[in-house]
């Protein structure tokens, strides 16, 4: 069974997406390419600033859930703690 990520990209004018995959790389590229969220066709992705692994896709929901909670500031915080991109 494939891992789970919360993945967090950092988009045009600063700004911070947040979003779940298997493959963070295939998403970003879809991201890329415009195909992703409607967040990201109006602030493209600029890099990706952090990924986490959960186990499972509700584990990983309820993650993004949380982290979509926290400031800007506190995000880029939480970035510093992760695996790298």
């Amino acid at each position: 069974m494939p891992s789970w990520f919360v993945y967090l990209l950092e988009c045009r004018g600063g700004r911070i997406y947040t979003g779940i995959a298997t493959d963070v790389e295939r998403r970003y590229a879809e991201h890329l390419a415009g195909k992703g969220a409607r967040f990201t066709r109006a602030w493209p992705p600029e890099r990706v600033l952090a990924r986490f692994r959960y186990p499972d896709r509700a584990a990983a929901s309820r993650a993004e859930h949380a982290i979509k909670k926290l400031s800007p500031a506190r995000k880029r915080a939480l970035c510093l703690q992760a695996e790298p991109p």
